[in-house]
């Protein structure tokens, strides 16, 4: 986009601001080749609110806190779908599995990214179908840093074509189709969502209202989006919350060999804690 196309001014200190408060708030590491999608995301909220450059948004994101999770929103990519990268699954259930046998305990999972809910309602799917039962032995905590998504989440109401490449098994155990005026929609049923507690959380926060162990933490194409300083940081705090045997589960494109005192390669994106000192 040519700076003659756009509707509002956009200078190199504009997007230098929003690229610090980005990093700041929410620890994404926005490239100069995002220019163009940053201001197309931001240039949103000035329609939404009223304002005529850059610089009076910045100037009203400084001021107004409630505006600081409306910013994060606009910026986060949410890119996900149903038992995506499937491998993950497969091993999850034999894991599950597994960790049942030694623990009388509810097994604690985290989906630390859980975008609209896909990944969390796959978990819970997963776990029903490794232990043949609608009540498995498991605690999901899913979170996300956008307020917005984790809303469409928790309803759990999703356009048919999200489930299309779902077998059709999949799709009349676990999920109920709309009629009516919900023609072409599908909701996830009640016993999965039962499984699943939704919350807000900023993997950047100071503190993170959560207790492990966790026998598996998912945080998938979500580390792409920070530096390797603030992925190390993230990293560092995930393996406390690890059981010994738990797992790490990352992005087909995420790798940590600059983590590699705290984790280790156990298969394909996979990671397991290091013992601790």
């Amino acid at each position: 986009m040519s700076e003659k196309e756009r509707e509002f001014d956009f200078t190199n200190k504009d997007f230098e601001r929003i690229r610090d408060l980005a990093h700041e708030r929410a620890g994404i590491f926005l490239s100069p080749k995002k220019r163009d999608l940053v201001y197309s995301r931001i240039a949103r909220r000035l329609r939404a609110l009223g304002l005529m450059t850059f610089e009076q948004y910045l100037q009203h994101l400084e001021e107004n806190e409630d505006e600081a999770q409306d910013f994060i929103n606009a910026l986060t990519t949410n890119l996900t779908a149903f038992f995506r990268e499937e491998h993950h699954f497969d091993l999850l259930a034999e894991q599950l599995l597994s960790a049942a046998k030694h623990s009388p305990k509810p097994l604690k999972i985290w989906s630390s990214a859980c975008s609209t809910g896909e990944e969390a309602y796959s978990i819970a799917m997963t776990a029903i179908e490794a232990f043949g039962s609608w009540t498995p032995p498991v605690r999901i905590l899913a979170t996300d840093v956008d307020t917005n998504v984790l809303r469409q989440a928790k309803r759990g109401v999703y356009a048919s074509d999200r489930v299309a490449k779902l077998s059709d098994e999949r799709v009349k155990s676990f999920f109920v189709r709309g009629k009516g005026m919900y023609t072409g929609m599908v909701k996830v049923r009640s016993q999965v969502r039962d499984l699943i507690h939704f919350n807000s959380l900023n993997l950047l926060a100071p503190q993170w209202p959560i207790k492990g162990p966790f026998d598996a933490i998912f945080c998938r194409n979500v580390m792409i989006y920070f530096d390797k300083p603030t992925q190390y940081k993230v990293l560092s705090r995930f393996h406390p919350l690890l059981s010994p045997e738990g797992l790490l589960y990352a992005g087909h494109s995420e790798s940590f060999q600059h983590a590699g005192d705290l984790f280790r390669l156990q298969g394909k994106t996979v990671f397991r804690p290091l013992p601790k000192e």
